[in-house]
């Protein structure tokens, strides 16, 4: 992969987030957080996942001497940050998202051809950045499905994250709504 397709990639990530987010604000309290027995228990212990984990893997690309002992350390810190009680209510959880999100933009606009290639360990093995981040992209693109189906559950509208629609809205208007969305959350909070 290419700093092109990955900066594609993490852009197709916050339209998609942020279309979720805009999503389950139709939710009522009682509704956002039901148990409905997935993976994870309700839509927002599954949103508390997603940003808890594009927390960790960034926090992870970051560090300048990653080991397997620190993701390992890492996972129980996320555990413990994003823990789903410690997100009472939507603004909460958006709150945090924009902070990552911040980040993760920044991160992703440093990266270049090269540091893609840089192996990282991972348990037992290396895995190269670019493979870390398709990884990321492609598990939030899962547990967003989750939320989706949640949503019919409670008998309301998720709006699609194809990646095609994505495309086909045109990446600058996409972008820009992101932009919008995401300011509108600091705005309001």
């Amino acid at each position: 992969m290419t700093r092109d397709d990955i900066q594609l990639m993490y852009e197709y990530d916050r339209w998609a987030n942020n279309r979720v987010l805009h999503a389950v604000s139709t939710l009522n309290a009682e509704e956002f957080t039901r148990d409905l027995s997935g993976s994870s228990r309700s839509v927002r212990d599954t949103l508390v996942h997603i940003v808890g984990s594009e927390w960790a893997w960034l926090t992870y690309w970051k560090e300048p001497s990653p080991s397997s002992a620190f993701l390992e350390d890492l996972w129980t810190r996320e555990e413990a940050l994003f823990n789903p009680n410690g997100f009472p209510d939507l603004a909460a959880v958006q709150l945090k998202w924009v902070e990552v999100e911040r980040e993760q933009v920044e991160f992703v606009n440093q990266v270049t051809n090269e540091s893609l290639r840089r192996m990282l360990p991972v348990r037992e093995t290396q895995i190269r950045l670019a493979r870390l981040m398709q990884h990321l992209a492609n598990h939030s693109t899962y547990h967003r499905g989750q939320v989706a189906l949640m949503m019919r559950q409670l008998a309301a509208k998720p709006l699609s994250t194809d990646f095609a629609m994505f495309l086909m809205e045109g990446r600058s208007r996409a972008a820009a709504r992101s932009s919008r969305s995401a300011r509108d959350i600091r705005e309001n909070s």
